[in-house]
């Protein structure tokens, strides 16, 4: 097995420009998902569509930003996290603002689909390149921070969908989020690539050296050593189910209050902005959780809870209790995703971490891309609320690969290298921490 040796960590100011950036990068990423759930209404009327048509918007972009985020994810490897975190945001904020000038569905699948290459590259990248400049006493803690940004890009979202589709529709909503891309031309001017992705670049030994030869490998040394694939595997169901649960819930709550519920849109935005609210909370809870109980831990603690509460919701909900309930729900259905990506990313050695993180989490993203069309399906024959216990059960899935994913397997702040392939993968991971 390989482990890593940590280098100094950046100074503080380094990785405080990354995560203002990235934050923002996040929340037009967040911002971006929720503008196709709150237009759903209106793009079912005007194009004529069935439920699970409208679903199957929500999948086709599900289906760009896996393999946006896989390509992604390579990508952030070999050509730096910044470069590809601006390229894609630029590339996802023009495409959509020209989703506000299709003429039909066909067009607007198609230009969807191709923002979303660059949506889903830049969740987990921004994820790895936070992990290799924030030090591993707090990663958790500021990494779940960080990720508020998608959350508060609900918020934004939830706000612009009930200031803006009511008097001016949905084409301007869409419109307006090319604004965006200057975030991107801005980044790379105040953020610079991590000293560990530089030195995993620049300083290999011979055998890293020959695990990366050409790009190919790169993918074939994720399969080559048996504790990494097996890792991935893991990954791969954790990130299938959770994405399954978080995407079909995620697409289908805008329509299910308002439909199933009676909600008015404005309210509806409003209820909704209470549950990110809370949606925020939880995932710092999460992140502090993961740096002082463990990653673990929390993942499967929010994951179960999240399962418990969505058939809750949706047995128990009533005109008095359902602010509230959603709000709960919020706070709970955020601490998965808290803690999520730092574990991920330290189940990783830096030279193939991009590849290995992206190559889960998109893979994964099957889960998110039938979701949002199974409930359409489910909808259509029985009810949007049936379709959430489903997804309930996808969450309570997808906590139990955890009970095999070994915690701080590797340090995202250091240099590869190697020791003997026997050696207990257990003290590897202590001496991770002991170096971190």
């Amino acid at each position: 097995m390989q482990v890593e040796n940590t280098v100094n960590s950046p100074p503080k100011q380094k990785w405080i420009a990354a995560f203002i950036f990235c934050f923002l990068v996040l929340l037009v990423d967040g911002a971006d998902m929720l503008l196709l759930s709150y237009s759903l209404s209106s793009l079912k009327v005007e194009f004529g569509l069935s439920s699970f048509q409208a679903g199957m918007l929500g999948s086709v972009t599900l289906a760009g930003m896996a393999i946006g985020g896989i390509f992604g994810g390579w990508a952030s490897d070999k050509f730096g996290r910044v470069r590809i975190i601006s390229l894609s945001i630029i590339k996802f904020s023009l495409l959509t603002a020209i989703l506000g000038f299709v003429s039909n569905v066909y067009e607007f699948a198609a230009i969807r689909f191709l923002s979303a290459l660059g949506l889903g590259a830049v969740y987990m990248v921004c994820a790895g390149l936070m992990s290799e400049l924030v030090p591993t006493k707090y990663r958790t803690t500021i990494i779940a921070t960080i990720f508020t940004g998608w959350t508060f890009g609900y918020i934004v979202a939830s706000l612009l969908a009930g200031a803006i589709i009511p008097e001016h529709g949905w084409r301007m909503l869409f419109m307006v989020s090319g604004s965006a891309a200057i975030i991107g031309i801005l980044m790379p001017f105040f953020v610079k690539e991590s000293e560990s992705w530089k030195t995993a670049r620049l300083n290999r030994t011979q055998n890293d050296a020959k695990m990366v030869k050409g790009d190919r490998s790169v993918f074939k040394a994720l399969v080559q050593d048996k504790l990494i694939f097996r890792t991935l595997i893991f990954w791969m169901i954790v990130a299938g189910f959770m994405q399954f649960g978080y995407y079909g819930v995620n697409n289908w709550m805008p329509l299910y209050l308002e439909q199933e519920l009676g909600m008015n849109f404005k309210s509806m935005t409003n209820y909704l902005i209470g549950s990110y609210t809370a949606m925020i909370g939880g995932k710092i809870l999460a992140g502090y959780m993961g740096d002082k109980l463990g990653r673990k831990f929390t993942f499967m603690f929010g994951a179960i809870s999240t399962a418990v509460f969505l058939i809750i919701i949706v047995m128990f909900h009533n005109p008095s209790n359902i602010l509230y309930l959603l709000v709960i729900f919020g706070f709970l259905y955020g601490m998965p995703l808290g803690v999520y990506t730092t574990y991920m990313s330290e189940s990783f050695p830096t030279h193939i971490r991009g590849t290995a993180i992206g190559t889960a989490h998109n893979i994964g993203r099957i889960g998110s891309t039938i979701a949002p069309a199974t409930i359409g399906f489910i909808a259509t024959e029985g009810s949007i609320g049936l379709g959430f216990m489903v997804m309930g059960i996808a969450y309570l899935i997808c906590a139990l690969p955890t009970l095999f994913i070994k915690e701080k397997m590797y340090d995202p702040q250091a240099n590869a290298s190697n020791i003997d392939s026997d050696t207990d993968p257990k003290t590897a991971s202590k001496a991770n921490v002991k170096t971190a």
